[in-house]
């Protein structure tokens, strides 16, 4: 069933068009990696499904139960966020602020949610500690708890790996997709890294000049499609 459509989007800001007549959906359960140049719309488009732009034109809905304030966002990092002087769970129960409403507290089942997913995110024992003092993959993972507290359907990811060495990308690789396979939730993300795309995704979203969306399996078809265009034109 799906849970996000986006049809005949059309983004930018300042009156500048980035993307034009976007359309794909995403079903419950999917795992699909948003790939593109530096500058092609990606993090615009994150942004602009989470409600924080508005769209130039076309429309974005949603189902299954999902709604905007339902779903987790890890964004990229700033170095003043990584220099925030917060706890561990502090930052973690964060995620539940946008269900809270007027209520100045939290409640006893969100602490526990809390509790299970910091555990979830091997963060166990580390509750009190300084977020600033921890390394680059902690906090990650920090903030990947963070983003479970706001949902249980859909998570999405800017960019979740950069900056971070190979073993802690591929740890954060295997806790993403131990979310998805095995806690049902949705995986939006935004990657540079194509490898990874294609051994984790079930579906691509390719933007810039042209613009794919499909399987896994289409996209492979579609590259090598792409690749022998390019070697006819230079011949």
């Amino acid at each position: 069933m799906s849970q996000l459509i986006c049809q005949n989007l059309t983004l930018g800001y300042e009156g500048q068009k980035i993307l034009s007549d976007l359309s794909f959906s995403v079903e419950s359960g999917d795992y699909l990696c948003i790939l593109g140049e530096n500058g092609s719309g990606k993090t615009t488009l994150m942004k602009t499904i989470l409600g924080l732009r508005k769209p130039m034109s076309g429309e974005i809905r949603t189902g299954d139960g999902l709604n905007r304030r339902s779903i987790g966002y890890l964004p990229q990092q700033t170095m003043v966020q990584k220099d925030f002087p917060a706890s561990v769970r502090e930052i973690v129960l964060s995620g539940f602020q946008g269900q809270c409403g007027l209520r100045p507290f939290y409640t006893k089942d969100e602490k526990q949610q809390a509790e299970k997913n910091m555990a979830l995110m091997g963060l166990s024992g580390m509750q009190k500690r300084c977020y600033r003092e921890l390394s680059g993959g902690q906090q990650q993972r920090v903030l990947l708890a963070r983003a479970l507290c706001a949902t249980e359907k859909m998570l999405l990811l800017d960019e979740p790996v950069a900056g971070l060495d190979p073993k802690v990308t591929q740890e954060m690789y295997r806790l993403i997709e131990q979310l998805n396979k095995e806690h049902g939730i949705t995986v939006v993300m935004i990657s540079h890294d194509l490898r990874a795309a294609l051994q984790f995704a079930n579906k691509i979203l390719h933007i810039g000049d042209k613009v794919f969306f499909g399987t896994r399996e289409a996209y492979l078809r579609y590259a090598a499609a792409q690749r022998e265009e390019g070697s006819c034109t230079h011949v």
